[in-house]
């Protein structure tokens, strides 16, 4: 458990109850929060629309997913360059929020086009908005744990990013619960708008959380105010020139490659089980409902635990050791109670477990890096894996392997996901040793960032 602080003269009740269940400091608590509300509207603007997303990709044929999984693919490579002009010529505080405004001018033309549409052109934009949706998710919560970890020590983020993550948790049951009842009686498309104001509600989120660092001394006016720089490919070469990041490249290639074939077994069996959209929906919603509710859980009581227990490398350990486990269980028995359960653990630990622990790897890579190589890794990189995971399904599929044979060649990349994830967490302590201790010898403050990525 987190050690119990000894209760501070004058301090709130609402500050002495979090201090009891999470190892904050007084002088971290508005921030703490203030970036919880913020992972909260982000994800609950995202959940409203993620079960239309999972919708309109049946709708619009199981068969065709690898394709929509390669149109995601060149959506990222196309935004990856537009993010990382913004972040090189504009500071923290104005690139944040035309990226965010972005994405809500989107969700308006969708709900102009969805509205007015029909028959195969309305088929043709639910593809499209399959695709847009999956780089949408991708990169406002990219940059939302980029700016975590801009602001946000090594030390703070193995006490602090479980907590954080409960924002995102709470959220995300909000918004995939009001899809679930609202669905039917409101109607689909309409959603795109409520999702569309909670986002703008994260851009105002965004300018306080900004303001609120630097009045804290947690960060300086410069980093506020002055732009990161750097060139518009600074991603690629940051990630070539470093083994760490290479290393996460890796880990996050078998996570998603592992994530497609348990989505696409997923899609196989509900599309054979469900005749109606809206019954579709509404189960897609359910599952993130549960997803969520165990994210929430684990977030409260045990990722903070096993952090502090057993160290980051175990925890970002768990869920490769849950899909050894889960993918063999899937070829034995492939039926959609135990996909079901499977997808429900595996998404429910990954947001409340290794999510956190893998956002702490990039507090230990210079600034620059942590928004354009990590905007890199968790958008081209990611939807890379989704692609080579969709590919090789069909593939598969097309040699005569079944959804059982399909789970068990998994079980190995499961494996190798595993030993990775050990190396990796190992590695960001011996950088955050290094810095901390750099840190000490040439009195830098606390909040500055380390100056090279190897």
């Amino acid at each position: 458990m987190p050690s119990r602080q000894p209760e501070a003269p004058g301090i709130g009740p609402l500050t002495a109850l979090l201090r009891r269940a999470v190892d904050v400091r007084s002088e971290e608590v508005s921030l703490m929060l203030l970036s919880s509300g913020y992972f909260f509207l982000v994800l609950t603007s995202f959940y409203i629309i993620r079960p239309i997303r999972e919708e309109m990709g049946v709708a619009g044929g199981v068969e065709n997913l690898a394709w929509l999984y390669t149109g995601t693919l060149v959506g990222t490579l196309v935004a990856h360059p537009l993010f990382t002009w913004l972040v090189a010529r504009y500071p923290r505080k104005t690139f944040i929020p035309v990226a965010y405004r972005f994405f809500i001018a989107n969700l308006v033309i969708f709900f102009l086009l969805l509205r007015t549409t029909s028959g195969g052109a309305y088929v043709w934009v639910g593809r499209i908005f399959f695709n847009w949706t999956s780089v949408f998710n991708l990169f406002v919560v990219s940059v939302f744990w980029a700016f975590m970890a801009d602001i946000y020590r090594s030390e703070q983020s193995k006490r602090l990013f479980g907590f954080i993550a409960t924002g995102g948790t709470i959220g995300a049951m909000l918004g995939s619960g009001m899809t679930a009842l609202l669905a039917r009686g409101v109607g689909v498309v309409n959603l795109l708008l409520v999702s569309a104001l909670f986002l703008e509600l994260a851009v105002r989120c965004v300018r306080r959380l900004g303001h609120s660092v630097t009045e804290l001394g947690i960060g300086t006016r410069e980093e506020e105010n002055e732009p990161i720089g750097g060139r518009v490919l600074a991603g690629v070469s940051g990630v070539v020139r470093s083994s760490y990041l290479l290393g996460i490249i890796l880990f996050v290639l078998l996570f998603t490659i592992t994530s497609t074939t348990l989505y696409f077994q997923q899609a196989d069996i509900v599309s054979r089980s469900f005749d109606s959209p809206a019954a579709r929906t509404s189960f897609f919603a359910t599952i993130d409902f549960l997803v969520n509710l165990l994210a929430l859980v684990t977030q409260v009581f045990v990722t903070g635990r096993v952090i502090k227990w057993v160290g980051l490398a175990a925890t970002l350990a768990v869920l490769p050791a849950l899909s050894l486990i889960s993918f063999p269980l899937i070829g034995l028995y492939p039926t959609l109670g135990v996909i079901m359960t499977a997808q429900v653990l595996r998404r429910g630990w990954n947001y409340g477990m290794m999510k956190p622990s893998l956002e702490a790897l990039y507090t230990v890579i210079p600034r620059e890096d942590k928004y354009k190589a990590k905007n890199l890794i968790d958008t081209f990189i990611y939807r890379s894996g989704d692609q080579i995971g969709a590919w090789s399904y069909d593939g598969m599929l097309a040699t005569g392997l079944g959804l059982a044979g399909i789970a068990f060649v998994n079980t190995p990349i499961a494996g190798v996901w595993l030993l990775i994830a050990v190396a990796l967490g190992f590695a960001q302590n011996k950088r955050a040793r290094a810095l901390d201790a750099g840190r000490a010898a040439s009195g830098v403050p606390a909040g500055a960032a380390p100056a090279s990525a190897d």
